[in-house]
């Protein structure tokens, strides 16, 4: 790993895991659930911090070496996040210190990590959100049954502001990680889906991890939903 990835994984791994420690709500804002796993043992939770500043240098694909005219453009960033077959649909948007949001992630769109890839890139797009409805609950739902079989094979599209259409194929559920150690290493076109496990402070997280299939050109108006962020969480 170089030194630039050692530095993100261990600075960027605090943040994001406590940060998205948010589990079900059953009622309002404030009401969480118990954990739907058994809690870990109790640890010291690392200090939350903002996100890394600084990102690191990105070497480009050639044109087209992901897909038919679909070569990276440098202000290319993911838009939608669309699980057809588990109902979900949502804005995918970056959470930026410097918004009137605040650095909690936010309710009712996915966000991205702006220092992993986008799709085209030739490396890790890494979206998440919360476990809650209309969110990123049905993956940590079908994750506790058998292990999230049913997602293997599943497709998965993420839009892009220039207005194309990624597909990518689910190979693989993982339950109860605790790093981006291969995200941050990958060097191929893949997917990363990320939600909770459990309560605001549960370390471990459910990853969902899936293969580039193809990439088309589509119509702006499936690129760019209209996206309604809501603050909700933790306050730091």
């Amino acid at each position: 790993m170089s030194g630039i990835s050692r530095n993100l994984t261990f600075r960027l791994i605090p943040a994001l895991l406590t940060a998205l420690g948010v589990g079900l709500l059953a009622t309002g804002l404030n009401s969480y659930t118990a954990a739907v796993q058994s809690p870990p043992s109790p640890e010291p939770l690392a200090t939350w911090e903002p996100q890394p500043s600084i990102a690191p240098t990105v070497v480009l694909p050639d044109a087209g070496a992901v897909g038919p005219g679909a070569s990276f453009p440098p202000d290319r960033v993911s838009t939608r996040v669309v699980v057809r077959r588990l109902g979900i649909d949502l804005p995918v948007m970056l959470q930026s210190s410097d918004s009137d949001y605040g650095e909690y992630p936010l309710c009712d769109v996915a966000m991205y990590l702006p220092f992993l890839g986008q799709p085209g890139q030739g490396r890790a797009t890494y979206l998440y959100a919360h476990a809650q409805p209309g969110m990123f609950l049905p993956l940590l739902t079908e994750s506790e049954r058998n292990n999230g079989q049913r997602m293997i094979g599943m497709t998965v599209e993420v839009y892009t502001s220039d207005d194309w259409r990624y597909l990518y194929e689910i190979k693989e559920v993982r339950r109860h990680t605790r790093d981006l150690g291969d995200a941050v290493e990958t060097a191929t076109e893949r997917l990363w889906l990320q939600t909770s496990e459990g309560p605001a402070g549960t370390i471990p997280k459910l990853q969902v991890v899936a293969d580039f299939l193809s990439a088309e050109k589509t119509d702006p108006k499936s690129a760019h939903p209209p996206a309604h962020p809501r603050i909700c969480g933790g306050v730091f």
